[in-house]
């Protein structure tokens, strides 16, 4: 089956980063001021509609889980799996927070345990900083951002294999506006997800490619140049794109597994070899603390306090998390075939949260315990050095450390190509036109090639001659619009949650536009056609 770009998804964005690059070439003090503005109006005027959006997904979450609509298979009763469970979970686990988890889970305590909220009034460097040090962490870690992904993702799965919508971000919006009004926006709808979901891809793949590039220069020695950069982005990149080519069952999943496996067994050696006590004792002690404060936490805005720590951290989180979220929901949502609702739940959002919150155990107070013993010293490496040596000074601290640093370099890179994989595979399907739960998803290939390229040269122009930060800043704002939307789609769970049958009704403003014209008395012809403008759904054998 021959499929076409969608142009008014692929153009805007490619033309919006060119325009970005650019500008920031010809002025970069000026773009990175306009950037930061632009983020710091979004994160003043906004951050009560982020704190409350996000933990509303996860409420959400939960309600769903156990409510009738937990037992709907999705794609209907029939539907066969695409991936066993295991490989599932391990795609789950290493295409969304993994990257992020591996190189923050050893600075960002650190930041929170001599800087904490001062609105919140703890002493830095104290026994309630290191407790409020890794609550932070699990709160910005483990169930909130994986409800931000697992809830839409659930909206699109329900929508494409159940109510047979096309593969776009726009379907998310069918069951409440109909296919007919959706689609004369859903190509603007799908082109605002997309850029913000590219640019954050592209101020990733930088930070990765500094990252590695980094960590190597402790072997073959010299600087972080462009062209040591260019090969670092010109490998990440090639091995990614061919990833994607090879498909689902090949290139993401293999790689997942492979991922998923060197990470349990670098958690498995930290555990054994690190302060083992200290980091069980405190973690217990932190779990106390994240449940004893959730809420209060989630919802902390600094604002009473004049305190800029939630924008800075827990807010910044959530505004990156709902940016990515509408395109990352595809892809999790297109492999969820087959299962049921609450399996979904399970392998999205509690499995995965779990395992952040073992892995922050681990790590983060480990690291704590590292710094405390050298007097502020993995501390002053974060301020001197970046985030990556905190990483590898860490390592360097704990025994066999010629063998477990060549082996977090490696793990580092299957990584980042795995989270990018899995995106550029969205990506590509979301640029292209035709694309149905009955096509078989791979005909995109040339549009994954073409992204995979312009993202690369995106992140390594950035990294080598402008900086990052702007980029960054600009994914950063697509949470916004991103947050409205995933919002908006959520509505259509609540209309399923008591009665799953619902999932085959009209969309919710045609049949409000239907009762109002009948208690009017006038025609409703033309309303009830509209309402007919839905594909056969396969719902209905589920629910009976």
């Amino acid at each position: 089956m021959t499929h076409s770009i969608r142009p008014w998804v692929f153009w805007p964005v490619f033309l919006v980063l060119l325009v970005a690059v650019i500008t920031s070439f010809i002025n970069m003090d000026g773009f990175v001021s306009v950037a930061s503005s632009l983020n710091s109006f979004v994160l003043a005027h906004f951050s009560w509609l982020f704190s409350l959006g996000s933990l509303y997904l996860l409420v959400l979450g939960a309600i769903i889980y156990v409510s009738p609509l937990g037992r709907i298979r999705i794609g209907g009763e029939h539907a066969t799996p695409l991936l066993s469970r295991l490989r599932w979970f391990s795609i789950t686990l290493c295409t969304t927070l993994a990257v992020g988890i591996l190189f923050w889970t050893t600075s960002e305590p650190l930041y929170h345990f001599h800087g904490p909220a001062p609105g919140l009034g703890i002493e830095p460097a104290s026994p309630d900083a290191a407790r409020f040090a890794i609550s932070s962490m699990f709160l910005h870690w483990t169930f909130t951002p994986y409800a931000i992904y697992a809830v839409p993702a659930l909206v699109f799965a329900l929508v494409f294999y159940n109510r047979r919508q096309r593969f776009s971000i726009a379907s998310f919006f069918e069951p409440l506006f109909g296919r007919k009004r959706v689609r004369r926006v859903g190509g603007l709808i799908d082109a605002i997800a997309l850029y913000a979901l590219v640019a954050g891809m592209a101020s990733s793949l930088g930070t990765g490619t500094l990252t590695i590039t980094g960590g190597l220069n402790g072997y073959i020695g010299g600087e972080t140049s462009p062209w040591k950069l260019g090969i670092v982005t010109a490998l990440i990149v090639t091995t990614f794109v061919i990833s994607a080519a090879t498909g689902l069952q090949r290139g993401i999943a293999r790689l997942s597994s492979l991922n998923a496996f060197l990470m349990l067994v670098v958690g498995v050696f930290v555990l054994v070899c690190g302060p083992t006590l200290y980091m069980l004792g405190l973690g217990v002690e932190s779990i106390g603390t994240y449940l004893d404060n959730f809420f209060s936490k989630s919802l902390y805005t600094g604002t009473a306090a004049n305190d800029t720590w939630a924008q800075s951290w827990s807010i910044f989180y959530w505004a990156v998390w709902f940016a990515w979220a509408p395109v990352t929901s595809l892809f999790l949502g297109r492999i969820s075939r087959g299962y049921t609702v609450r399996e979904f739940l399970n392998i999205n959002l509690i499995f995965p949260a779990l395992c952040s919150m073992v892995w922050i155990i681990i790590f983060s107070t480990s690291a704590l315990h590292l710094d405390m013993a050298e007097n502020s010293g993995l501390y002053a490496i974060l301020n001197d050095s970046g985030i990556e040596q905190v990483l590898y000074s860490f390592f360097g601290e704990l025994p066999l450390s010629t063998i477990t640093v060549p082996l977090l370099l490696f793990i580092a890179f299957i990584s980042y190509v795995t989270a990018a994989d899995s995106n550029t595979d969205a990506i590509g399907n979301l640029c292209t036109r035709g694309l149905t739960a009955d096509s078989d998803m791979s005909s995109s290939l040339p549009m994954k090639v073409v992204w995979g390229m312009i993202i690369g040269t995106v992140s390594w122009v950035m990294t080598s001659f402008v900086g990052i930060e702007g980029v960054k800043m600009l994914s950063n704002l697509g949470g916004l619009p991103a947050m409205l939307m995933i919002l908006l789609a959520s509505v259509s769970i609540w209309r399923w949650i008591g009665d799953p049958s619902r999932i085959n009704e009209p969309p919710l403003f045609e049949r409000v536009a239907h009762q109002v014209s009948e208690s009017l008395g006038t025609d409703s012809a033309a309303t009830s056609a509209s309402s007919t403008d839905q594909r056969p759904s396969t719902t209905e054998r589920a629910v009976k």
